[in-house]
């Protein structure tokens, strides 16, 4: 489908440059107790604690890294939230698939231990052993290790609110470290439980007011894990810097790269690092990001977020910046688990907004690019979903993912024809 809001159409001739983008894989540990699933019930922001897939997270994003490789980009751009808390054996987990290694979604005791298991009388919770649809023996191995095969491509990071924050919503605090390494989860909420049900009331000191007593409900044991044990943003950061040979250096994630010698990609860091998965542009970000459009030169320019920043607290700002930039292609994020595409008109000719799904929920698609000359001067951005292959455990849940009651499909997150397979003329 050609989409000609901001030029007209031409047909495609030379590529300049091709690349990939994974978001929001949400790679989690669903045996934790420090990620409680009757959080869900109680409405946002906790929607989607709990995910009737969500044992399958890594097996998820393994079956994408394949399909990515057999696009053969020349870089892969991972737009945030990799992981579902900056908990250390998720990280683990997510980048022994990205850098290829033997992947252990397993913890605690040997075997699934949690709110999925048969025994849970529970209503709220998928059983796959006794529910329909029955899936008899899909805990246990989703619980095998199993070999990462790795990216073919470079790849390259990009701060997600759920790769600092516990759950994306508040930083990592003693209590909170003690409840993820622990041997109590929370089995059923005091339904006399004060929670701020507004994003903006959460902060560590609520969240160590309402554990000073231990958990809020009833509880029962578990087997502890000290290998999730929660990090902070910056051994974070240096994780992901290490695993993938980028990122710059200092407490942001902003820093560039080129794609191909025509291209100049920039990633801006927009996490809160104290608490709120609502995005954040400091005003600082906005003279280093005016000097990497300077360097570009004649180069055309891909900016890469997590958070949109149509919807970022100093996005505005940011997009005010771009709209003077004549080779501003593109704004690429996640976060939304949306696939969305927008024009953004400017007196310098104008770039797309573009939004991609999560791996998290249905559809499950990463999302394909293809920089090509149609014309002297002009170009279009040709982008379209990859589909992971659908086998094994990872076409469970995909499978899993269509039924979920709050996931993707019925929130629309596919998106429509314009926002999925087309072609960007600019």
């Amino acid at each position: 489908m050609n989409r000609t809001e901001l030029a007209r159409g031409a047909p495609p001739g030379r590529e300049i440059a091709r690349f990939a983008q994974i978001s929001d894989a949400h790679v989690r540990d669903e045996e934790s107790p420090g990620r409680p699933g009757v959080l869900d019930r109680l409405g946002p922001p906790f929607t989607s604690t709990f995910r009737p897939h969500e044992a399958l997270s890594a097996q998820v994003l393994a079956a994408t890294v394949r399909a990515v490789n057999g696009f053969r980009p020349q870089s892969v751009v991972i737009t945030g939230d990799l992981v579902d808390n900056p908990q250390q054996n998720e990280l683990d987990q997510a980048l022994a698939v990205l850098g290829g290694g033997r992947v252990t979604p397993d913890s605690g005791a040997p075997g699934y231990e949690g709110s999925q298991s048969a025994s849970n009388p529970d209503p709220f919770f998928y059983r796959p052993d006794v529910d329909a649809p029955r899936r008899p023996g899909l805990l246990a191995s989703a619980q095998r290790p199993f070999a990462g095969r790795g990216l073919g491509a470079p790849w390259y990071p990009v701060a997600g609110n759920h790769d600092l924050l516990v759950q994306g919503e508040v930083a990592p605090t003693p209590r909170i470290q003690a409840l993820a390494t622990g041997y109590e989860a929370l089995a059923e909420l005091d339904p006399e439980l004060d929670v701020p049900q507004e994003e903006r009331a959460l902060s560590p000191a609520v969240i160590e007011r309402v554990l000073r007593r231990g958990l809020p409900g009833q509880t029962l044991r578990v087997a502890p894990d000290p290998e999730r044990r929660q990090l902070d943003a910056e051994a974070v950061l240096d994780r992901l810097r290490e695993a993938s040979g980028h990122g710059g250096g200092g407490p942001l994630l902003d820093y560039a790269f080129d794609i191909g010698p025509s291209v100049r990609a920039i990633v801006l860091d927009t996490a809160r690092r104290d608490a709120g998965s609502s995005a954040l542009v400091r005003p600082a970000q906005l003279g280093w990001l005016a000097g990497q459009l300077d360097a570009a030169g004649a180069r055309h320019v891909v900016v890469f977020t997590h958070q949109p920043l149509r919807t970022s607290s100093g996005g505005q700002r940011v997009l005010a910046l771009l709209d003077r930039e004549p080779r501003v292609l593109a704004a690429v994020a996640g976060h939304t688990h949306n696939n969305r595409i927008e024009p953004r008109r400017s007196a310098a000719g104008g770039y797309w907004l573009v939004e991609t799904a999560s791996l998290a929920d249905f559809p499950q698609q990463a999302r394909a690019f293809r920089l090509m000359e149609t014309a002297p001067g002009r170009v279009a951005l040709e982008t379209w979903m990859l589909d992971h292959s659908g086998s094994r455990l990872a076409g469970t849940a995909r499978e899993l993912a269509f039924l979920d009651a709050q996931g993707g499909r019925p929130q629309g997150s596919a998106g429509g024809r314009e926002d999925r397979n087309v072609r960007l003329h600019r």
